[in-house]
């Protein structure tokens, strides 16, 4: 099973003694969905049996995985690669470098990916050096062309990470869809199109 290890930071699989660390950090502290201890339960253990079943198939390691301190061993947060089923066509990057008109009618699968560090870690770099450790593997192993991450238009943090990994930021001109306000796009160096 997937671990990516960096200089501080291993990104591993979940496993369930994970469970009140990342309900603490995503739904009591960032309030990013705002689970009860009893989904998030369900949720870690969708993420242990996702993890499991993906792997079988032969299917990309897609979900969602924790950040763990390797000094400490401490969860600070969560990572993950997330299919990505949306209207880039009408980003302007898109149809820029595919030479094609803007569409907003259709959607295209990209392979996106996201970071969630805990408040008491972030500023420290830990969100970037995530990003950059899944990316590299990405784009060795996986092989992928190219790999997307949204946010919105006042998160800075996010942006700042997407910068600091080397994506192009490309900003939304339609109003809609709201979680796509901001797009960091990343082609891989090895494409001939980075």
């Amino acid at each position: 099973m997937l671990t990516i290890e960096t200089e501080r930071l291993l990104i591993r699989p979940f496993k369930m003694p994970d469970l009140d660390a990342i309900h603490q950090i995503l739904d009591m502290d960032l309030k990013m969905e705002t689970q009860t201890r009893e989904e998030r339960e369900e949720w870690v253990r969708w993420s242990v049996l996702n993890e499991k079943q993906l792997e079988k198939l032969h299917q990309p390691p897609y979900g969602d995985r924790p950040i763990v301190l390797k000094e400490t061993n401490t969860v600070i947060g969560a990572a993950g690669f997330v299919p990505c089923l949306d209207h880039f066509g009408q980003l302007p990057y898109f149809s820029t470098r595919l030479n094609k008109p803007v569409d907003r009618e259709h959607r295209t699968a990209e392979v996106g990916m996201y970071w969630a560090i805990a408040s008491a870690y972030q500023r420290k770099g830990f969100a970037a050096e995530a990003a950059k450790g899944m990316i590299d593997w990405a784009f060795k192993h996986l092989r992928l062309m190219r790999i997307v991450a949204t946010t919105a238009y006042d998160n800075e943090a996010s942006i700042a990470v997407m910068r600091r990994v080397g994506m192009t930021i490309e900003r939304n001109p339609y109003p809609d869809p709201f979680w796509m306000e901001i797009v960091g796009i990343l082609e891989n160096p090895a494409s001939g199109k980075g």
